[in-house]
């Protein structure tokens, strides 16, 4: 069995190319004609204060994840407003995911509220997916080496390293979690697109994978 984000890459790679190489607009997975829970304002989960919430003003769906699903996200702060706003949004983007995959509630996991366009449809879909087949995973996952490009006071392309070596894939039917050999593709490139919307989330609208990229190798 694979680790925890190889399992992500048929759904997140259906949005297309590099963003900082081709801006087309989001393709279609075969889900554009489901409704996406939490992708409108009427299924958009309810807000829990946090500290993140009350520093920005915005009232975000509160973000839990189980004990054994530990997040670790390098590069926090630049210096500069609008890029540590999108390093952020970014964290709780993923968390959303990792969140609808550990309890597989997805109306509230809060996907739709950092998600949007092809790249919502994606993670929709694939958290979807492992929650009918009972999937998670166990262990840590590392996000660093994030660079944000800013295009104007509404849109950037955000890219980063994803190390997946020490996660692997847990069983949620039998609770057991299997070892999985860490290789060249444990360790994953992205490149997103991200557009602000009117309540000021950074959205992620695009998302493009290479996994094995040896931008991130250690």
């Amino acid at each position: 069995m694979n680790r925890p984000a190889r399992l992500v890459t048929a759904a997140l790679t259906a949005s297309a190319a590099l963003l900082l190489t081709a801006c087309g607009s989001g393709g279609g997975d075969g889900a554009s004609s489901d409704k996406i829970a939490g992708a409108d304002s009427a299924d958009t989960p309810s807000a829990s204060p946090s500290v993140s919430a009350t520093a920005d003003g915005i009232d975000r769906p509160e973000i839990k994840l189980p004990s054994d699903m530990k997040l670790v996200f390098e590069g926090q702060q630049t210096g500069d407003a609008v890029k540590d706003a999108i390093l952020a949004d970014n964290e709780r983007s993923v968390s959303t995911v990792w969140q609808a995959v550990a309890y597989g509630n997805l109306k509230k996991s809060g996907m739709g509220f950092y998600y949007t366009d092809a790249a919502l449809r994606g993670v929709y879909n694939y958290a979807k997916n492992n929650n009918a087949n009972k999937t998670s995973w166990a262990g840590t996952l590392r996000y660093f080496d994030r660079q944000v490009t800013v295009f104007d006071k509404t849109s950037a392309a955000l890219t980063y390293c994803v190390d997946e070596s020490k996660a692997n894939v847990k069983d949620l039917k039998t609770d057991k979690v299997k070892v999985t050999e860490t290789s060249p593709d444990s360790y994953v490139y992205y490149n997103t697109g991200v557009k602000k919307n009117e309540q000021g989330v950074w959205q992620i609208w695009k998302l493009h994978e290479d996994r094995g990229s040896t931008r991130c190798q250690p």
